[in-house]
């Protein structure tokens, strides 16, 4: 069966097709070819856009800053002053939960494979996420709809991984199942390298985020694999930040969002994700459950329910870190046509 490009990049229902990125998008470039290649081919090639000049702030990156030189990570400890140390000797959990416990909020960009992954790096960010949308999009061009498999994520996230010094969080979905296969897929990331792992409350087969019709499994077994995924990290000895999404805010009611919140905050999630929340009263809201638990905010450039507000508004409201699940993959399909 034929497969248009419209149907990959726009998900079900409505969803939004990608629209033209937005000026700060465009500052993602490789640099230029050295003075001594002067093949026809290279000739022929745009010169790509100067990066936009943005306010200098010490807490907060430009999205997308200048490359620079690859890095290895450096910890919070190294970074706040103290003492250094190496990144060998920090799991990519414990990597993140670093930047989890430094002050203001941090941005990152999702990757889709590992070429993506390590232009993040390059650009001085310090941790990145994949995007479940981004990689079915790229590895099987079909969209975001429940087709693409655990194993698939887990092997894309392997790429990932290996390619990179910084943590990645992957999208594990709705964790492939039941409580049980919660507990596999928790398994499967840890072993993939992965330092965090976000997993949601749709039912199967489920929908991609910002879409109408969505659906979300009972209050009980919400928790319960919430629960599990805390409970296979315990089992393993290994650590492994969990991200617990609700996406009942679209599916049932900005309250049961927020009651589901508090619940995972209980049941052992390391960090809070509400998707879809439609003004900034209701992430204000959202950033007052359980404020010892750090939240996430997921900026849908290109077109979402969510507003989009700069790092300096969202740390106002409350918010840690920040994912931008489309900007890349959307430059990248741009380019291509």
């Amino acid at each position: 069966m034929e497969l248009s490009l419209s149907a990959v990049i726009s998900s079900r229902d409505g969803a939004p097709p990608f629209l033209p990125p937005p000026q700060s998008l465009q500052s993602l470039h490789f640099p230029p070819p050295s003075s001594s290649s002067s093949s026809p081919s290279s000739s022929l090639l745009p010169h790509p856009p100067k990066p936009a000049r943005c306010s200098p702030l010490k807490r907060f990156k430009p999205l997308l800053p200048a490359t620079s030189p690859r890095r290895p990570f450096r910890s919070a400890v190294a970074c706040s002053g103290g003492s250094t140390a190496p990144a060998g000797d920090l799991s990519p959990a414990r990597a993140l939960r670093r930047i989890l416990e430094l002050p203001g909020v941090h941005q990152g960009p999702a990757c889709f494979d590992a070429l993506s992954a390590k232009l993040v790096e390059r650009a001085g960010f310090d941790y990145c996420f994949t995007s479940g949308f981004s990689i079915s999009a790229a590895r099987l061009g079909l969209p975001d709809t429940g087709l693409i498999s655990y194993g698939e994520m887990v092997d894309q996230g392997q790429q990932i991984t290996r390619a990179v010094s910084i943590p990645v969080i992957g999208d594990a979905d709705n964790g492939y199942g039941n409580a049980m296969n919660v507990k596999r897929t928790v398994r499967g990331y840890i072993r993939a390298g992965f330092a965090g792992i976000i997993l949601e409350d749709q039912v199967s087969p489920k929908a991609c985020g910002h879409t109408r019709g969505r659906k979300v499994v009972s209050r009980e077994e919400a928790i319960i694999k919430i629960k599990a995924a805390a409970d296979a990290r315990k089992e393993t000895g290994l650590d492994i930040v969990i991200v617990a999404r609700t996406d009942s805010r679209q599916a049932i009611s900005l309250e049961e969002a927020l009651w589901r919140s508090q619940a995972f905050a209980d049941a052992g999630a390391d960090v809070l994700f509400i998707d879809a929340l439609a003004s900034k009263e209701e992430m204000k809201a959202f950033c007052e459950i359980a404020p010892y638990v750090p939240k996430m905010a997921n900026m849908l450039e290109g077109g979402g329910k969510t507003p989009i507000f700069n790092p300096l508004e969202l740390d106002e409201i409350g918010y840690k870190l920040v994912a931008y699940p489309l900007s890349l993959i959307g430059v990248s399909i741009q380019a291509m046509q």
